[in-house]
């Protein structure tokens, strides 16, 4: 069988003959950026031939050029025999960029509640304790079983009534009790749903181990997952670190996922990805935090409908189809390790509960992360990512729906976009008289490409200093040389010639890329504009706008709405809440009360399909423009771009 070696990596494998390279790329554990999961229409998954040639590989994704110098896309390629191929540098995934301190850009932090606020409200309540025992040995006067031991002692010395025990602690109790002359430590879980008022017997140790008692936090979301180890007595978050999604590889849109999940293997592997990505983030906290496996009794899980539905290997099929049915949107307590998370026996796994099939567990988990639950203030709340969804109310009552913003905020859908990470141009100016580009990047490292952040800033700069029209189309009677008409007959702008770039090749912003950027924030805008008027709210009547999601805290919020991301508003009540999904997931961890209260939340959240509201298609459509068809709407971008008028024409 063929040999396939991946470079940089090191990494080979030997498939059989006619593989597609993805696929070989994929046994070989090498990511290659696939956005249109595997389907030949993106582009991205394009991977240059050091040795051999390949059956296929040709598309007009690919310019000439690319040909000419080698390169193939990986989705299209058969391999015939052993070949050596260089992974270009637009698909490294590093994660060191997801782990770094986000501070947000012009946009005011919102305070998250402090673990002394948790303690002075009576917000600190952990739903799991321990409770030390010191058992009475069994005698021929005192022959009760273990289990009645251990809950009786429970009864009489700590208070604890209406007790139930889980099988895992039966089949161990025997022995752990006995291992320290009867001093024993049991893990008690409170009730998730207070109707139930049964506390249940997690797990024991021997000896005294009240003072090593912790959770886990979780967001799986579609491109990142994050997570976060907790200490149940303290209220202190010991460690945390966040990786890319493996899923990634199979399609860097929850549509394209489930698409893949139909076929075969394909929800197995799904499956398998995400699971892979979740045990070595777990792994890595637990040993930074210097915390054992078996000292963690729950872990909260937040993610949105597909990917919670992957995670648990349900078949995501009708998410898509509509009447966009998810299979379920509840879910009991599960054994973590029954789902294959790597964490022992008593270890409950708590999964958010979704409210559709586009609005997921984590937006309700950052509505209760936020407390926006229990404010009187009328609040907008907005996620945005690669799916965006949007929330508007109160503790009385909430809105919400789904906007199909697709992979442009993350880089996706563009020519030479990327993931935030070294190299990404992430802030951008330019010269209004000479048009010369002035680029920053992550990293202070020669570019490599654009990732969304820096396509918002590059669009608005472009804009208000006329080399774009309203239209997202080049000025072409400009007189620079960075405006120039493509081989395949598009438009683009030179950001970074290829000589001063870290690739091989012009660093350019297309009339395409641009398309797809108004596309996303026309999705958005007209997403929250039609939430408002089915309820019959204004802007005005808004206290204020949570902005939600890794991506929020990197965007320039002035240049956001110069293009029409979010209605023009004052932006001293806009907020940014920051991964709002991980802070739900946190705070579940810390306080019983918000378990308790979130399915009471999500039966407060009226869910509207956009699809289906005939009021949302008109609004998307005006405002498929920069930043939208009336720019009464936007005074203050109408503004700038008058006052640059009068400044070019003297007056």
């Amino acid at each position: 069988m063929p040999r396939v070696k991946f470079y940089p990596h090191g990494r080979e494998a030997e498939v059989p003959e006619g593989t597609l390279l993805l696929r070989a790329a994929l046994d070989a554990g090498v990511h290659i950026n696939a956005s249109c999961g595997g389907n030949g229409v993106c582009g991205k998954c394009r991977v240059l031939l050091q040795e051999g040639e390949v059956e296929n590989g040709v598309s007009e994704k690919l310019s000439q050029q690319d040909r000419e110098a080698g390169y193939r896309l990986a989705c299209l390629s058969r391999v015939t025999q052993d070949l050596s191929v260089q992974v270009p540098v637009e698909s490294e995934l590093d994660p060191s960029v997801l782990n770094l301190q986000a501070t947000p850009r012009k946009t005011a932090a919102i305070r998250q509640v402090s673990l002394e606020d948790f303690k002075v409200h009576g917000f600190f309540l952990p739903p799991i304790e321990k409770k030390n025992l010191q058992l009475p040995p069994p005698s021929s006067q005192d022959n009760c079983s273990d289990v009645t031991r251990v809950v009786d002692n429970l009864k009489f010395h700590h208070e604890e009534h209406n007790l139930e025990v889980d099988f895992s602690v039966i089949r161990k109790i025997t022995d752990v009790i006995r291992e320290q002359d009867f001093q024993t430590t049991a893990t008690l879980g409170r009730p998730v749903h207070e109707e139930s008022g049964k506390n249940t017997i997690l797990n024991v140790q021997p000896g005294d181990t009240t003072d090593r008692n912790f959770a886990l936090a979780l967001d799986v979301g579609t491109t990142t997952v994050f997570g976060q180890v907790l200490d149940l007595n303290s209220g202190e978050v010991l460690a945390e670190y966040g990786d890319f999604n493996q899923q990634m590889t199979y399609g860097e849109d929850i549509i394209n996922r489930i698409v893949y999940a139909e076929k075969g293997d394909g929800l197995q592997e799904l499956c398998q990805a995400v699971l892979e990505t979740i045990n070595r983030i777990l792994a890595k906290i637990l040993n930074e935090a210097g915390v054992d496996k078996d000292e963690v009794s729950t872990i909260t899980i937040a993610g949105n409908t597909t990917m919670t539905q992957l995670l648990l290997k349900l078949n995501p099929r009708y998410i898509r189809r509509s009447p966009y049915v998810p299979t379920c949107t509840l879910f009991p307590p599960i054994k973590a390790r029954n789902i294959g998370i790597d964490l022992e026996e008593h270890a409950l796994a708590l999964v958010f509960p979704s409210i559709s099939s586009y609005v997921g567990g984590d937006i309700v988990a950052g509505i209760m992360g936020s407390l926006m639950y229990q404010s009187e203030e009328v609040t907008l709340y907005v996620d945005i990512g690669t799916n965006a969804e949007v929330v508007i109310g109160n503790k009385d009552w909430m809105v919400c729906a789904a906007c199909s913003a697709g992979p442009a905020f993350e880089g996706g859908g563009m020519k030479l976009g990327m993931r935030a990470k070294k190299g990404a141009i992430e802030d951008f100016s330019i010269d209004p008289f000479t048009f010369e580009p002035m680029v920053l990047t992550i990293g202070e490292a020669k570019p490599v490409g654009i990732c969304g952040s820096g396509l918002i800033t590059m669009v608005a700069s472009l804009f208000e200093t006329g080399v774009l029209d309203n239209q997202g189309k080049f000025n072409r009677e400009l007189d620079t040389p960075r405006i120039r008409e493509a081989e395949e007959g598009i438009w683009e702008y030179v950001l970074v010639w290829a000589e001063e770039s870290g690739v091989d090749r012009d660093i350019v912003l297309q009339e395409p890329d641009i398309d797809n950027l108004i596309r996303a924030k026309g999705a958005i805008y007209s997403g929250c504009m039609t939430l408002l008027d089915e309820i019959g709210l204004t802007l005005s009547e808004l206290d204020r706008v949570l902005l939600a999601g890794g991506f929020g805290s990197y965007i320039d919020l002035e240049k956001a709405l110069t293009i029409g991301l979010l209605p023009e508003m004052d932006p001293e009540r806009i907020s940014f809440v920051g991964n709002g999904s991980l802070m739900g997931a946190k705070m579940s961890s810390l306080n019983n009360h918000i378990r308790q209260n979130v399915v009471e939340v999500t039966k407060k959240m009226t869910n509207f399909e956009l699809s289906e509201t005939t009021s949302y298609m008109d609004k998307y459509m005006a405002s498929l423009f920069l930043p939208h068809t009336d720019l009464d709407k936007f005074p203050r971008v109408q503004s700038r771009l008058n006052e640059r008028k009068k400044i070019l024409s003297g007056t």
